[in-house]
């Protein structure tokens, strides 16, 4: 992106003009070593300071250049404001050691710990009923942001408030979606869709938007219709990662809103379904880079990453041409012996993962 300049900030410039004032208003030519000197040097100062504030306060008023508060200020006028921290997530299961004629209730806001000490806490009562051994609760990391992120499964284990019958406690899913507050970059993106989010007859770029707007995880979505009346919406998550169950709810009830959903729209938020591919290939190097041969070899395996992360987008179709342009742009490929993949259509509701990876050095070729 061209950095937008509202004034010139060259104090070379500055300096140049005021000299060639002076030297006009009094008719002579001004020496470096000449007293006067002194005062265009803080002039010139002076004015690069003040013309340095003006170009910074004019990108700060444009959506493409604004940061932090300043965008936020913008995001405002168009309805549109930057999405907080959240919390992380997870799901508990709580066990008493045998059956029990009774229920046994777990208090809402209960607290699980792991070894560090950093605890969850269930975001309702729920129960143990009678006959059960155990039952599962949702609850969120005590501290909005992403360091709740990425606790094993039974990592959480310590239970911190005592309740009676509990033998044993610990998390069944992997604590995720906790985030930090949007960044710049995804929130002057959503500034710029909002546009769409204003009208009521439900377009495919409104409905990007407000499904975008939902988590800040959310990176890329696909929205189509083949039945009136039904929009049938799939997202992928950072890194292309595929939403779970939990994820999926929470986007289906922002969507639902009354607020977001036209009231003749049936919306449907499913999972993109995983097309597998393989990858099996053979390179071969130039002569002259023989030397560099593990070199190239790490590059290879950096360049197959890439293609990897370049499929994880809804509707991209495996390309094999586009492997082979990734790979011959190391310095020292020759040419490439591709068994797979091969091209492969991928619908809207669709996104490409690899199953099996596996590349071999075949030699030198001239």
């Amino acid at each position: 992106m061209d950095l937008v300049k509202f004034v010139d900030t060259d104090p070379l410039l500055y300096e140049s003009q005021l000299i060639l004032a002076y030297e006009n208003i009094t008719q002579r030519t001004l020496n470096p070593a000449d007293p006067e000197r002194l005062m265009i040097n803080l002039l010139t100062y002076v004015l690069t300071v003040i013309s340095i504030n003006i170009d910074y306060a004019g990108r700060m008023n444009l959506i493409s250049t604004a940061q932090n508060d300043y965008l936020d200020k913008l995001g405002e006028l168009f309805g549109c404001i930057r999405l907080p921290t959240q919390k992380s997530k997870t799901t508990i299961r709580f066990f008493v050691s045998s059956t029990l004629s009774f229920d046994v209730t777990i208090p809402q806001n209960t607290r699980v710990a792991t070894d560090n000490d950093n605890y969850f806490y269930t975001l309702y009562e729920a129960k143990i009923l009678a006959g059960n051994l155990y039952t599962d609760v949702q609850a969120e990391f005590f501290q909005a942001g992403s360091l709740g992120n990425n606790f094993a499964i039974g990592q959480v284990n310590k239970l911190i408030d005592v309740i009676p019958y509990i033998s044993s406690v610990h998390n069944i899913t992997m604590s995720m979606y906790g985030t930090d507050i949007e960044d710049d970059q995804r929130y002057r993106e959503r500034i710029k869709m909002s546009l769409n989010s204003f009208s009521t007859a439900g377009p495919k770029s409104s409905y990007i938007y407000h499904t975008k707007s939902a988590h800040q995880d959310i990176s890329d979505v696909s929205v189509w219709s083949n039945i009136p009346g039904q929009v049938n919406i799939s997202f992928l998550l950072k890194n292309g990662q595929i939403p779970d169950n939990t994820m999926l709810t929470l986007v289906s009830s922002y969507l639902n809103d009354d607020k977001i959903r036209p009231l003749t729209d049936t919306v449907i938020i499913q999972a993109p379904n995983v097309i597998n591919y393989n990858i099996n290939l053979t390179y071969y190097i130039e002569k002259d880079f023989l030397p560099t041969q593990s070199n190239i070899h790490s590059q290879v395996n950096h360049k197959i990453n890439d293609f990897v992360s370049w499929t994880k987008k809804l509707g991209r179709d495996i390309l094999p041409e586009k492997l082979t342009d990734f790979i011959m742009s190391i310095y020292g490929i020759h040419s490439l012996d591709i068994l797979s993949p091969s091209k492969t259509s991928v619908e809207n509701y669709q996104v490409a993962f690899p199953q099996n990876i596996s590349y071999s050095y075949g030699g030198v070729k001239e």
